[in-house]
This record gives C-alpha cells, structure tokens and sequence, in this order.
C-alpha cells in the first residue's frame, strides 16, 4: 500500500513539472529562457514603468546666460550681432597730425617756399595754418553680424567735425571749421576661446581714406589693426575686458623733410584694461560702473610741433582714464563715460562718450 502511494506521488510531481521543464531551458550564460520567447533577462520593462522613471528623473540644472560687455573705449571680445551708436566731444588735441592717426599731415607744408627744406607740395591734411588746439565731435554708427557661432564681421561709418581753436605762429592763414564724413572701417573678429566665464577674440579692422584730407576728415592711407580681445568673468558681479593691438599704416605722407626714409605716419601699439561691476541687477536690467585705462605708443612717424623743432613722434607714450558706467534693459544698453589724458601728449585732454547699443 505504501509503496503504490509513493509512485502514485511521484507521478503527480513529474506531471506538475513537465510543462514548467518545457516552457523553461537553460542558456549559455546560465540565464533561463522561454522555449517560445527571449531570455527573461532581456525583457523590456512595460512602457508605463519607463515613463515613470523618465518622470521621476531630476531636470537639468539652469544654464546661466552670460553677460555682456560693460566697456566704453576698449573694444569688447564678444562675438555677437548688434547695432552700436556712438557720439564723442573731445577737446585740446594739439598735434593732429601726430603719426597721421587722427588726421593727415598738415597742409602748412605745402605753402612754405619751395626752396624751404620743410617744402613738401604733396601734404594732403588742412592748412595752410598749422593747429596746435582743435576740438572734435565724431558720430559713430557701428555694425556687427554674427556669421558663425564664433565669428563676425563689422564696420563702422564716420561723421566727423572739427574745430580749430589755435595755429603756429607764421604758418599761414587759418581754416574753418570742417565736417563730413571719415575714414571707413570694415572687419571681422574671431573668438578661439569661448566659455561662460571667458573670451579670447583675435579681432582685425581695415581703414580705407573715405574721409576728406585736406578737411582733417581722414589720414589719406589705408590702414591696418590687428588686435587681441579678452573678456573675463572674475565673478558672478565682477567682469575684467582687456586689449592689445598695433595700428599699422599702409604708406603715408612724405616725411620731414621729403628726403628723409620712412613716411610721415606712423605705427602705432595701444593697449587697455578695464574692470566694471555689476551694481544693480533685477531680471534682464542691469547697471555698472567701469573705470579703463587706455594707453598709446607711438613707435615711429612725424608730426608738426608748435615749436617747429622736434618733428620725431617715435617714443611718444599717451595714456588716458576713462570712467563710465551702462544701463542695460533687455538687448539695449546705454553708456556714458568721461576721459582724460594723463600724459603731457594726448590725441585729446577730455571726451565725453554717449553710446547707445542694440543686440539682436
């Protein structure tokens, strides 16, 4: 009896596992696997469990948007698209004609006689009075397109107007007042660094003589500038922009006297460094005070002293404070900021700047 009990169990074991031992095999990599479907480690969770999941993920941090430029007089280091309006006053440069950088040589040189050794017919910049004191104001519109996510081009159109105040002693009759338009320039900038706390720009501008000569208007040569633009987030209020370039002519007037090598004009190496701070900051407005320190060096060139001594402009070192500040509201931004020479040689002794800039 017993034992008939113990096969009839049996029997009824191996049944109940049979069909389990069918629907289940053993694979390779010891995982079992449905005769008639995938490994049972490889079955894809149900949709509903993946959208869960998805959900429950936390959401990426915030990226911040970095901030714009707070510089007045250095050139900025972003490449972006925008609109620039600018106005300058300047008052006391007293040797315009320095290197050919603000205007061309003067035109004194052409009404002294011809057998005078200073003598030169072909001087293009005003005269025939020489002026040791003029005030200016210049009208800037300023464009630049960003074509790349790292590079833009740029030019700029000039309206100038000066007024001499002042002229050497025996050097002729004055001018009048003159106005116009100036030199054009056209670009193009290049940022081989670019993060949110820091740009690095390779920038180069072209000037072409668009601008009158004999009205002081323009320097009757091409020019050339090569420069270096850094922008720098110190901290989340504190930005740090900087610059270094050279201003190189592409030919210039005779020099003085004609028979001397080189021309007139000359290169010039400008330098600056400005840091500002974010004063106020609510939504897309802010406001900041900047303080920057422009500087000039003039390596070589001629230019027209009062004393009609020393016409050498090589060594001449002009350095400039500005302070200034901008208000920003959503893509425009206004500035306004004062400048003074603090070297004996200046392209000017004061400035008063006004630039209202739209990016887009």
């Amino acid at each position: 009896m017993t034992r008939s009990i113990f096969v009839s169990l049996c029997a009824i074991v191996l049944g109940l596992a049979a069909p389990a031992a069918a629907q289940l095999a053993p694979t390779r990599d010891g995982s079992l696997m449905r005769v008639d479907q995938a490994p049972l480690a490889a079955v894809t969770p149900a949709p509903s469990l993946l959208a869960q999941s998805r959900s429950q993920a936390p959401p990426p941090p915030p990226v911040r948007r970095r901030r714009g430029t707070f510089v007045g007089y250095i050139d900025d280091a972003l490449t972006d698209s925008n609109l620039r309006i600018r106005f300058d006053a300047a008052w006391g440069n007293r040797v315009p004609d320095r290197a050919e950088f603000f205007y061309a040589k003067c035109g004194c040189y052409a009404a002294v006689p011809a057998t005078h050794v200073l003598f030169d017919p072909d001087a293009p910049g005003p005269g025939p009075g020489a002026a040791t004191d003029i005030q200016f104001q210049q009208l800037y519109f300023e464009g630049e397109w960003q074509v790349a996510p790292q590079l833009s081009i740029l030019g700029q159109v000039p309206l100038r107007w000066l007024q001499p105040q002042s002229f050497i002693a025996g050097t002729g009759a004055a001018f009048d007042s003159q106005g116009g338009f100036g030199d054009i320039r056209v670009g193009a900038k290049l940022a081989f660094v670019d993060t949110s706390t820091t740009i690095a720009s390779a920038k180069v501008q072209f000037y072409f003589p668009s601008g009158s000569a004999s009205k002081g208007l323009g320097t009757d040569h091409v020019s050339v500038e090569p420069a270096l633009l850094l922008w720098n987030e110190l901290s989340p209020k504190v930005t740090l922009e900087s610059q270094l370039g050279v201003w190189l002519p592409i030919g210039g007037s005779a020099p003085v006297p004609t028979t001397a090598e080189g021309h007139f004009a000359g290169n010039v190496f400008y330098y600056g460094i400005g840091p500002s701070f974010t004063l106020y900051e609510s939504g897309s407005t802010r406001f900041g005070p900047v303080v920057e320190l422009v500087g000039w060096h003039v390596m070589d060139g001629y230019k027209t002293p009062a004393d009609l001594t020393n016409f050498d402009a090589g060594g001449t070192n002009i350095v400039n404070l500005k302070i200034g500040g901008r208000f920003a509201v959503d893509q425009g931004s206004f500035y306004v900021g004062y400048g003074h020479a603090l070297t004996d040689a200046a392209w000017y002794n004061d400035i008063l700047r006004f630039e209202y800039r739209w990016s887009f």
